[in-house]
């Protein structure tokens, strides 16, 4: 399904192509724009040559996104920070062109975890929890063990914000651990973890093998949170700013493509062949409606609003990893949040005719103890 021959992303990219982008991504929906682009021809618009790689781990992505073996990724958005401050040993510079969905995850609990919860309509109330939390600490039973995708995730802090907000300390009231996206439900059903919160279409793979119940989704904490974001190994958007803004044009265009209900059917195609293959078609295609074991959501998956990167949304981020002293204190506001480049987006925007979005949300008020 190539563009139109008068599409305005055709002359995104007048010039030979110098050699193939190389970007990873996770399985996930989210990361449907690139897929999409790939699948619709739509690098090919712009004059780009991309190999996709889907990924087994953000760990991964990371350390080949560092070390020069990836030009670009599809990435959590607070690991740009988080390799700005060089944690974990892993250093790199990045830009972030683009931002990849808003919303997307979801909290799912064990079976047996709801249950003890008892009847409950989502989203699950954050008192709610940390009062079984309470009950199992007096009555003397092991800590509940739930599970992020990654150290430097949004579910990780959208977790943790939540986790804080009903009272409860998520470094001493229980344990949070890492585990990849697709290990989750096979964790939960080995009884290895009490629930998890991570990207669809995993919790609600878990739900319909009848693994998990989800409880509430990161949208439900952070109304239109940024996900993920396309970041560029810095040096290579200073060398080839054009294949940047070209890769940002393509990536905005599918987003508009995913936002046309029309298009839905086709996008859960797409992503069913590419990405989960064993999947069935209505577990792939609940991000897209908007709902969680069959009920709306109140801040579902979205793409085309989400495409412009805000320093402003990074930054809340940012106060989350100081915080919990996830970054050194000597760690710039302006170094974490220099990758940060609206302009690549509005100069691709502008080829496209693509308005600004507004902000969707404001970020959920700091609670106390924040930086």
């Amino acid at each position: 399904m190539p563009l139109d021959s008068d599409s305005p992303l055709r002359p995104a990219l007048k010039r030979p192509v110098l050699r193939t982008l190389r970007i990873g991504c996770m399985p996930l929906t989210d990361a449907a724009p690139l897929l999409v682009a790939e699948e619709l021809g739509l690098f090919d618009s712009v004059g780009l040559r991309v190999t996709l790689s889907l990924e087994a781990s953000w760990a991964a992505i990371r350390d080949k996104l560092a070390f020069g073996a990836l030009d670009a990724a599809h990435l959590l958005a607070p690991l740009p920070l988080a390799l700005a401050a060089g944690l974990d040993g892993v250093q790199a510079k990045l830009t972030v062109a683009a931002g990849i969905g808003a919303n997307g995850n979801t909290i799912t609990l064990s079976r047996a975890l709801a249950q003890a919860l008892g009847r409950f309509a989502p989203p699950l109330a954050a008192g709610a929890f940390a009062r079984l939390v309470r009950q199992r600490a007096a009555a003397g039973e092991k800590a509940l063990i739930l599970a992020v995708a990654f150290p430097y995730s949004s579910d990780h802090y959208l977790l943790r914000h939540w986790l804080a907000a009903g009272g409860l300390d998520p470094d001493r009231d229980l344990r949070l651990v890492t585990v990849p996206p697709p290990m989750m439900a096979q964790r939960l059903q080995d009884g290895l973890i009490d629930g998890f919160c991570a990207g669809e279409p995993w919790g609600s793979q878990a739900a319909a093998l009848g693994l998990g119940t989800i409880a509430l989704s990161s949208g439900d904490i952070w109304p239109n949170h940024p996900e993920k974001v396309l970041a560029f190994d810095a040096g290579y958007a200073a060398q080839d700013p054009e294949s940047a803004i070209a890769c940002t044009a393509a990536l905005i265009a599918a987003a508009r493509w995913l936002e046309e209900p029309a298009n839905q059917a086709a996008a859960v195609r797409i992503l069913q062949r590419r990405a989960f293959p064993g999947f069935a078609a209505p577990t792939i295609a609940a991000a897209f409606d908007g709902t969680a074991q069959g009920l709306p959501q109140a801040a579902p998956l979205r793409f085309r609003t989400a495409t412009l990167p805000r320093r402003e949304q990074a930054a809340w981020f940012l106060r989350q990893m100081r915080r919990w002293g996830h970054v050194p204190a000597e760690l710039a506001n302006s170094a974490a949040l220099a990758p940060w480049r609206p302009d690549i987006w509005r100069a691709a925007a502008t080829r496209l005719r693509e308005v600004e979005p507004p902000i969707a949300s404001r970020p959920p008020a700091d609670l106390p103890g924040t930086a």
